[in-house]
């Protein structure tokens, strides 16, 4: 396997951030190399030590090179609301405040390490706290958005049994409301100015703990969060992750993927209930000794966005590609992104239209990058290699990465099949643990030696990764397998469109046919639907296949999402096929 780097991410000045018993067994991987050429990288397989800690391991060794002097003054998080306020802290203050809230955690709530916590905040410094915090205190964390209503955090407070739970007064009236249905909660912590009846004062509690804390000794492969992802079928599963698959495994995302070092300032918009947020706000950019940036922004603004790589030293950006999207709608002549080198997008693959009009207005590359909440990266375009638009990159070094068929057999190039996982005869320890409470589905992820993503793809002949589609997602048409994506980068090319999203329709001579749902660009809001309705499926039979173009069409003024931004089609499929 060969993925190819620019100098950047090795010829920076070397810190270790790894607890010296491990660095020392893997620093010919962590030692900085001085390459005049791109070069191949080996897999990423580092002998996982019994015991690791995120906090104690990682942060706290930042800590000491940062009184040492060997650190940039670049804070660890940076904190804004875009009203003037901001919160400015390095590796030592937020170890200061992280101590306090493990002791909170433990003393003011009676939690004791293994016990489950949810932790539903909008991006708030003490997202940030509580995160390190129970990792301190060796609890299992598990996010959630603050768009989850009443009924989902009842499904999420029964089925992990946590004991605690932490919010804000948005959501305190909902849990009120159900918790008498949660034998296992004991405390309800609440982060407000306002104290609330039946709950813990959370700034009462941080003024009266101690900032001495001794870090829970785990081991790696001890439980450290659980995050709920919906699927496209059920109720949302219990994603179970280890001290070692995040806290370690992410490395391959910090360094490689989003090429980050310590004077770095970067940048992701990912809501907090979402995993991505794990990967890119907390574990990555922190492996790396680089600088979390935050925006409290409660919704995704293009202009706030625009505006703030404007004036902030952000030197790195992640957001989804319905963002990207959004972003290159606007008139961006106006705007100086005078420190922004590095731009990565994940979450569903990217239209290569977008990764067009962003280089061309701005002058940068998007490196796209995938993963699941079950995983670390699995492929991604990393810097300096030939970025391929519509391709998702090269397998990471931490995974052996397969297309294979139905039998388990790895398919040639070329050829459609299941994008997997090699976990036989070694597991990734970067791969999620189980599906809590769910042994059936997590035996169902199995395929021969692999573990399967869901996901449909190809592999080219120069080892890139193309997306096909959801498993379930793939449309079967008069025999032939349409995947949504190709015509939903398609459409995006046209300029009436804004948005798309293509699904199957059910059909009595072809059995299904492909229905796009279209999200109209302004401008081209009143014109005839039946005339833009013909140019759409005309145009899309000039850029694709003739048989893939959408046979039915739908304006509608907005898609469902997931609170990451990812397109719902299985709620578009459902409303189709409920219509037979």
């Amino acid at each position: 396997m060969k993925i190819f780097l620019t100098n950047k991410s090795f010829v920076a000045h070397f810190t270790p951030t790894l607890s010296s018993r491990f660095f020392s067994k893997h620093r010919r991987f962590y030692a900085p190399q001085n390459f005049s050429k791109f070069e191949e990288i080996k897999p990423f397989k580092p002998v996982v030590p019994e015991y690791f800690n995120f906090a104690s391991d990682i942060l706290d060794k930042w800590t000491e090179n940062e009184k040492a002097g060997s650190r940039s003054s670049n804070p660890a998080l940076w904190w804004m609301d875009g009203n003037g306020n901001e919160i400015k802290w390095g590796f030592e203050e937020l170890g200061f405040h992280s101590r306090k809230v493990a002791n909170l955690l433990s003393d003011g709530c009676n939690l004791a390490p293994g016990d489950r916590v949810i932790v539903i905040l909008p991006r708030l410094p003490e997202w940030w706290l509580f995160n390190v915090a129970c990792l301190r205190a060796g609890l299992v964390l598990i996010p959630g958005t603050t768009q989850l209503t009443a009924k989902d955090i009842l499904h999420r407070l029964q089925t992990s049994e946590a004991k605690c739970i932490i919010t804000t007064d948005e959501l305190a009236a909902d849990i009120d409301s159900i918790s008498t249905q949660c034998p296992s909660l004991k405390s309800k912590v609440i982060v407000s100015r306002h104290k609330r009846d039946g709950w813990l004062d959370y700034n009462s509690l941080f003024q009266a703990a101690d900032d001495k804390h001794t870090c829970v000794k785990t081991k790696s492969t001890d439980p450290m969060t659980i995050y709920y992802t919906s699927g496209t079928t059920g109720f949302p599963k219990m994603t179970e992750h280890s001290h070692c698959s995040y806290g370690l495994g992410l490395t391959v995302n910090g360094k490689y993927w989003l090429d980050l070092i310590p004077s770095d300032v970067f940048w992701n918009t990912s809501d907090t209930g979402w995993a991505k947020s794990a990967w890119s706000s907390v574990f990555a950019p922190w492996i790396q000794g680089s600088c979390v940036f935050v925006h409290s922004m409660p919704r995704f603004d293009p202009k706030t966005v625009l505006q703030t790589l404007s004036t902030f030293p952000i030197t790195a950006f992640c957001s989804a590609p319905t963002a990207y999207r959004m972003l290159v709608l606007q008139d961006l002549s106006g705007y100086k992104l005078k420190n922004l080198k590095h731009c990565v997008s994940a979450g569903e693959p990217i239209n290569p239209q977008v990764m067009e009009q962003w280089k061309q207005q701005t002058g940068l590359d998007i490196y796209e990058g995938y993963g699941q909440t079950e995983t670390v990266l699995i492929c991604g375009t990393f810097k300096g290699m030939k970025i391929k638009p519509g391709s998702m990159g090269k397998a990471s070094p931490a995974f052996d990465v397969q297309i294979i068929d139905e039998n388990g057999h790895i398919m040639p190039q070329g050829k459609e099949g299941d994008i997997a996982i090699r976990v036989s005869p070694d597991r990734p320890f970067c791969l999620f643990t189980q599906y809590t409470g769910d042994p059936e589905k997590t035996a169902s992820t199995g395929r021969g030696q692999f573990y399967l993503t869901g996901d449909r793809g190809i592999q080219d002949e120069d080892g890139y990764f193309w997306f096909v589609g959801r498993s379930d997602d793939v449309i079967l048409s008069s025999g032939y397998r349409i995947g949504p994506f190709e015509i939903e980068s398609a459409l995006i090319e046209h300029p009436a469109v804004a948005e798309s999203a293509v699904v199957s329709s059910p059909d009595p001579i072809r059995g299904e046919v492909v229905k796009a749902f279209v999200v109209l660009a302004p401008g081209y809001e009143k014109q005839d639907p039946v005339t833009l309705t013909t140019e759409l499926q005309e145009y899309v039979k000039e850029v694709t296949a003739p048989y893939k173009y959408p046979r039915k069409v739908e304006f509608v003024e907005h898609l469902p999402k997931t609170v990451s931004g990812k397109i719902r089609r299985n709620e578009l499929r459902k409303k189709e096929w409920e219509k037979v």
